[in-house]
């Protein structure tokens, strides 16, 4: 998918149209979140979950084919066809480029007509990533990710595609990737495919503002996302309404930086 820690004072669960249950803590205010730039790089305390989705590891969406609609046009995740993002940044020294596009193609994956969208990385000039995302948006508003196909490039030639996975498919479920009506605290599986796959997300703060080299951004969603795969790294990312993700930013086990610098709306 997308490229790809605080005393508990209370647990709480949140449930998402019913469907995930979400366990928030008490942080709420981001590290580095509202228009900050700065890195914090400090190591989490992986002794314990960075973010507990509150299900205990018994994780079963309910999904019913006949309660999704065709178009994903979440305000947090417009994907629609022709919009295009092109994001800019650094990590671990190199210069990376993302494009990422909307395309008209559909797929069906668990018996739901997917968006296909391409998300391309391009480290130093030369192609790294190439992967098609699939996402699916359900009546309530909740915006899904239904799985990828993704490979990874060296000197123009294919070397991997671990991290490909499809709903439905081999034990792999879906996840939400951007919920309907987003509160703080929310916390919730966007992925889950044991062992590939398993990105965990968080709602960290709502109504910040962040400045990127596209412009200034209001009313913008913050997360907290980390993986227990990859159990050191967590990032940030930032969502303004209408446009989507604006940039991300590791706080923790990376210096990766990007931002948004180019966007065409869709429709």
């Amino acid at each position: 998918m997308e490229r790809k820690h605080t005393t508990t004072a209370a647990v709480c669960l949140l449930a998402l149209t019913g469907l995930l249950a979400a366990c928030g803590d008490d942080d709420s205010a981001s590290t580095g979140a509202s228009g900050s730039n700065g890195s914090d790089t400090t190591e989490p305390d992986t002794s314990e979950p960075v973010i507990d989705p509150g299900d205990g590891g018994n994780y079963h969406p309910d999904i019913d084919p006949a309660n999704f609609v065709d178009v994903v046009d979440n305000p947090y995740m417009p994907w629609m066809p022709g919009a295009r993002w092109v994001y800019e940044g650094q990590s671990e020294g190199d210069t990376e480029r993302t494009e990422i596009v909307v395309t008209d193609e559909q797929r069906e994956v668990m018996g739901i007509s997917v968006t296909v969208v391409r998300d391309s990385v391009y480290v130093n000039d030369e192609l790294a990533e190439d992967t098609y995302d699939w996402y699916a948006q359900d009546r309530d508003g909740n915006v899904w990710y239904m799985g990828e196909d993704t490979k990874e490039y060296e000197n123009g030639e294919v070397t991997s595609t671990e991290g490909s996975w499809e709903a439905g498919v081999d034990g792999a479920l879906p996840g939400i990737v951007m919920p309907a009506d987003p509160q703080v605290g929310d916390a919730y599986r966007q992925e889950f495919y044991p062992d590939h796959a398993e990105d965990l997300v968080e709602i960290q703060e709502l109504g910040a503002t962040r400045s990127v080299q596209l412009g200034d951004y209001q009313d913008v969603l913050v997360t907290k996302e980390w993986n227990p795969l990859d159990p050191e790294i967590v990032e940030n990312k930032f969502y303004a309404p209408d446009v989507g993700n604006i940039a991300e930013q590791a706080v923790a086990g990376s210096d990766e930086v990007s931002e948004l610098v180019e966007y065409t709306p869709g429709g």
